[in-house]
């Protein structure tokens, strides 16, 4: 019975303890908020994005995962940049299917003073 007296009083005196720290804790009653964490080293906007860039981008940590605007904002410089070297690689391969198809005719046609 004096050991569940002990606890209950101890008990008693933690809870009071807590309440007394949150409620009546003056100027650090509240605990500071933290500051917001910001994506640090995002893509660099002067060049192109390279593989290092990607593998060494890393999104801060919020309470429900990361932050959706920079993932949103990676997320769209990279489809930006995909689209623009899709663009870029189908324009070079159309120009050079052309010079294919122009030295294709060049080869085929005899000269006029080629008399084989």
């Amino acid at each position: 019975m004096l050991m569940f007296l002990f606890l209950v009083v101890a008990l008693a005196v933690v809870v009071a303890a807590v309440t007394l720290n949150v409620v009546g804790g003056g100027e650090n009653a509240v605990l500071p908020e933290t500051p917001v964490e910001r994506l640090q080293d995002a893509l660099p906007a002067d060049r192109p994005v390279h593989r290092g860039d990607i593998e060494s981008l890393r999104f801060p940590v919020t309470a429900r995962g990361y932050r959706m605007a920079d993932v949103d904002d990676a997320l769209g410089r990279l489809g930006a940049e995909l689209a623009e070297r899709d663009d870029r690689i189908a324009h070079l391969e159309a120009a050079l299917a052309g010079v294919r198809a122009s030295t294709a005719i060049s080869l085929s046609k005899p000269e006029e003073g080629d008399h084989r």
